[in-house]
């Protein structure tokens, strides 16, 4: 089996693994306090927006360095940076996408499952 077909494998059994441990449940406590709601929100809010722009920042940081590394490197060391720069790009593309992905699921549950 090649080095490519066991990471896709491996990375498929650990996202369902993930999806496996987690539970969902529908049911809403009756003395649900409207101002707690409020409060966890935000503090959700501040902390995804910290994180997006902890990630914003290495993920620039990250692609100044391969950049300039690209620019000196002789022509062997440009091919093998073109290959770091595609999981370098669809990892920024996922720190730039996830707070939008996290407030769409969001956005989507409190819509429809409302109590």
């Amino acid at each position: 089996m090649s080095k490519k077909t066991l990471r896709i494998i491996t990375i498929i059994a650990t996202i369902l693994a993930i999806v496996c441990m987690t539970s969902f449940s529908f049911a809403a406590p009756k003395d649900l306090n409207p101002d707690a709601s409020e409060d966890f929100n935000d503090v959700g809010k501040t902390i995804i927006g910290a994180l997006k722009g902890i990630g914003t920042i290495v993920a620039v940081a990250i692609l100044i360095v391969i950049g300039i590394k690209y620019m000196m490197g002789s022509a062997e060391e440009k091919a093998e940076y073109k290959k770091v720069m595609i999981p370098y790009l669809i990892g920024a593309v996922l720190i730039f996408a996830a707070p939008y992905i996290a407030d769409a699921i969001y956005n989507f549950s409190v819509n429809n499952f409302k109590a």
